[in-house]
């Protein structure tokens, strides 16, 4: 009796649990039902402002929104939408219970969050009232939004208003101006292909562009297919077949309001969203004001110097950026001829060579092992053996030109001459020249085979003025910034740059370096045809191959990379090729046109002396011929040339030291000036 007594007793005690939860559920029902859903969330427009205040564009939230109807989408839309979002729609009342303990179980199982669970109508929600910060305040207040929606709204309303809603990327808010964006045609239009394709999309807009990368687009398209074929609303035949299917995608159009700096733009959109994590909708509608360190007079001469350098009518491409070497402050951006007609930009393409541009940072790594600017090795045709004797590599000069003599480092920089250079990786070991480019924060892929002295590994244009701009800041090298600080509609700082900066080569090292590749722009020098249109001091090495040409220089206020080509694998020809050099020159003394000129200054830990450039040797007052040449203290030559004197067994002396063969700041301001 006692125990039937206290079954009695518990089974009252869970009826009365089970009442109050009933009760409470009715009387939250009650409760939900009498409150009144807020007003949707105001889209405020975003701005990216330049290092001066002028508004480099205006991101208008909603621009592309064209609502519709529920029968005006097609059908397979819909059900692609439903097989991959929320394929227990019609089954929930806004959160799904049992998906959200399947994706628990999924993330526990991976250890990750792997699988989301929240419901169209959750989504809803978030995006008409919430942000997108990932709390659990958010996360209580959309679950909250949404079983508001579900009992104010039936299934199809919600549906449609999702629909409507949603965000697909390239500023296409709602099915209709996607379908117009992506493909040019009606959302009522859209094939089972199509239809897959965009309903991939909202999940991730950037990730999953077909813009932006095909590959991902493709790869979510296949799992929407999939996840169709669960559901059993195609077969999988149809699914294959779509797949396979060649979709008809329109050119990509600018989602960004007026502005100017279109390739810069874009490439700030990328870092705040994809480097520093902004949700691409905050940045999109959140009244963000994104300041930058783009120069509008800088870029002004980047675009004009590009634009009179093509011929008009030739489809060669071309690319410049431009950076502050002090700062790592990224001044100018010109990524292609007509952003309108083609939006690639070229300045962060990996995969052109750089051919002889990339050859300083080989001769940076052997003055760093003790070779001096009068290291001699012969130029003529040379068979070089490596891999322990297994394999060889035969380079060539340009149009076969060769020395058939000895020739000392300046000379080799000066004419580019590939023979000295592969001497010269021989002799370092190609290895240490990979760690070096690392140093000076290229990434790109390389190997350790005697042709990366040549530049035969594919590197982007903002690599090289990065790397450049450390030489130029004396070994100091400052990562590439394009963004200074982000600031939301109030004026709360949300992010604020801290760049880091690192010394890569010692003052000594990169200053005798920059005085031997100012001979580039010297008599002899492969870029000397412009040195007259530049009126300052300025160091920098061309590079071509068969496909690509370049140069990349600096002065002490500014380092470019301009790189010219075509974008297929096209050869370019002589002409072709010699436009790097032009564009060069002209957006450097445009960019430049209000700074006086300066000197590279120079540090401490050099000594410059004059040399024979017969011998390499301390210059004697019989040499005919002589040359004043910077060294890193300690490594200038100790011998004197004999070779012009009458009396050899008098000891001969050399003719000035150093501080004796110093020029005023005046004089070689006026040097530069009128020369």
């Amino acid at each position: 009796m006692v125990r039937l007594g206290r079954l009695r007793m518990t089974a009252a005690a869970l009826a009365f649990l089970l009442l109050l939860v009933v009760f409470g559920l009715m009387a939250g029902r009650i409760w939900l039902g009498a409150q009144t859903l807020p007003a949707a969330r105001i889209s405020q427009t975003s701005y990216i402002y330049d290092s001066r205040g002028g508004v480099i564009a205006a991101l208008h939230a909603g621009g592309h929104r064209r609502p519709v109807e529920l029968q005006e989408i097609s059908p397979y839309l819909v059900q692609a939408t439903l097989a991959i979002e929320d394929r227990r729609f019609f089954e929930h009342h806004g959160i799904d219970l049992r998906g959200l303990a399947r994706a628990a179980l999924v993330n526990l199982r991976s250890l990750s969050a792997k699988q989301g669970a929240s419901t169209l109508t959750q989504q809803l929600a978030r995006n008409l009232w919430l942000s997108h910060e990932r709390t659990w305040k958010r996360k209580l207040q959309e679950a909250v939004y949404a079983a508001m929606l579900e009992m104010k709204y039936d299934k199809t309303e919600i549906l449609t208003m999702y629909l409507n809603q949603i965000y697909y990327g390239h500023g296409a808010y709602g099915i209709e101006a996607a379908a117009e964006r992506y493909f040019g045609k009606r959302a009522k239009d859209l094939t089972l292909a199509e239809s897959a394709m965009l309903a991939g999309i909202p999940k991730g807009p950037r990730y999953y562009s077909p813009y932006r990368d095909m590959k991902n687009a493709k790869d979510r398209q296949r799992l929407v297919l999939n996840a169709m074929v669960e559901q059993g609303v195609i077969t999988r035949e149809e699914a294959d077949a779509a797949f396979r299917e060649v979709l008809p995608f329109r050119p990509p159009k600018s989602d960004a309001g007026e502005g100017y700096a279109p390739y810069f733009r874009d490439y700030v959109r990328s870092v705040v969203v994809d480097r520093l994590g902004f949700d691409e909708r905050l940045l999109a509608e959140g009244g963000l004001r994104v300041y930058t360190t783009l120069d509008p007079d800088i870029q002004k001469a980047a675009e004009e110097a590009v634009k009179r350098g093509i011929p008009a009518g030739s489809e060669q491409q071309a690319a410049l950026v431009a950076i502050d070497p002090r700062n790592g402050h990224i001044k100018a951006m010109v990524g292609g001829r007509d952003y309108a007609e083609n939006q690639y930009n070229r300045v962060l393409a990996k995969t052109r060579q750089p051919g002889s541009s990339f050859k300083p940072f080989l001769y940076l790594t052997a003055l760093e092992q003790g070779m001096t600017p009068v290291t001699r090795f012969r130029s003529e045709p040379t068979v070089f053996t490596y891999d322990d004797g297994r394999r060889t590599y035969e380079p060539r000069n340009h149009n076969d030109h060769y020395f058939m003599d000895e020739i000392d480092m300046r000379t080799a920089i000066a004419s580019s001459d590939n023979i000295y250079a592969v001497h010269t990786i021989m002799a370092v070991g190609p290895e240490n020249v990979i760690a070096t480019a690392r140093r000076f924060g290229i990434d790109s892929p390389m190997q350790p085979v005697p042709s990366l002295a040549l530049g035969a590994f594919p590197v982007s244009p903002l690599e090289m003025a990065s790397a450049f701009g450390a030489l130029a800041a004396g070994g100091v090298r400052h990562e590439p910034v394009a963004v200074l600080r982000i600031e939301d509609h109030a004026g709360r700082v949300l992010y604020e740059a801290q760049p880091p900066s690192e010394r890569v080569a010692s003052p000594a090292h990169a200053y005798v370096l920059t005085r031997l590749l100012e001979s580039v722009f010297e008599p002899g020098g492969t870029a000397y045809r412009v040195s007259s249109a530049i009126r300052r001091p300025v160091a920098g090495k061309t590079g071509t191959t068969a496909y690509d040409a370049w140069l990349v220089g600096y002065t002490p206020e500014l380092a470019a990379a301009v790189w010219v080509g075509y974008d297929r694998a096209r050869a370019i020809t002589r002409a072709e090729a010699h436009r790097a050099a032009p564009i060069f020159a002209d957006f450097i003394e445009r960019a430049l046109a209000g700074v006086p000129p300066k000197m590279f200054p120079e540090p401490e830990g050099v000594v410059t002396v004059y040399i024979d450039p017969g011998t390499g040797k301390l210059a004697s007052g019989a040499c005919p011929l002589r040359r004043a040449e910077t060294f890193v203290l300690g490594t200038e030559p100790a011998e004197v040339c004999d070779a012009h004197d009458e009396a050899p067994e008098e000891e001969p002396a050399p003719v000035r030291a150093d501080h004796e063969i110093r020029r005023s700041w005046w004089e070689d301001l006026m040097r530069w000036w009128t020369g």
